[in-house]
């Protein structure tokens, strides 16, 4: 039975991440990390010359327990399955954030396909019973999400501060929010 996940979008600014993997998918993983400026650190024996120019560590050797010690989350993407379960199973032991590219059984979290329009992101999973209807979803949804909404967004933001001052409670907050959103869309 898929497991039902639980969505969340997490602050990766600054934060340690790690990418076992120099392939083309470990560069793919990288590049989604970089772009929410997480600090990552990749380590494979052999490594991928576009993976080489990012602005990430680079540790050229087989992957170690100890490469799972303090980091927020970590990324399995080699094309070894052995290797891909015990970076799972050494980060579940450290109570520790696993993905493993394209092995949904090994995962501590999946990965949706995303849309991003800064600030807007918008995720589709299928639970990962098909990364290819997310990524179908994905670009029919990238399709209704144009740049006003994303103005829109910023607009929104630039309220919060005074709505949290001004308005008392969470139900006139959201109703003030819903009226503008309602009014601005029509």
């Amino acid at each position: 039975m898929t497991p039902r996940y639980y969505m969340a979008c997490l602050d990766l600014r600054g934060r340690d991440c790690l990418v076992v993997g120099g392939g083309r998918v470990a560069t793919e993983k990288v590049h989604g990390l970089l772009d929410c400026e997480a600090k990552v650190t990749v380590v494979a024996p052999q490594v991928d010359d576009e993976l080489r120019r990012l602005p990430v560590r680079i540790e050229r050797r087989p992957f170690s327990r100890s490469d799972v010690v303090g980091r927020f989350l970590v990324v399995a993407a080699t094309n070894n399955r052995s290797v891909n379960a015990e970076v799972s199973s050494v980060a579940r032991e450290k109570e520790t954030l696993c993905n493993v590219a394209d092995d949904p059984e090994l995962c501590s979290f999946i990965l949706p396909a995303i849309v991003r329009h800064d600030p807007i992101v918008v995720g589709v999973s299928t639970g990962g019973a098909s990364p290819a209807l997310a990524q179908r979803i994905r670009s029919e949804v990238a399709e209704l999400i144009g740049p006003e909404h994303a103005e829109l967004a910023r607009r929104l933001e630039g309220l919060r501060p005074w709505a949290k001052r001004e308005l008392p409670t969470y139900e006139a907050r959201r109703d003030y929010f819903q009226q503008l959103v309602t009014e601005a869309l029509a």
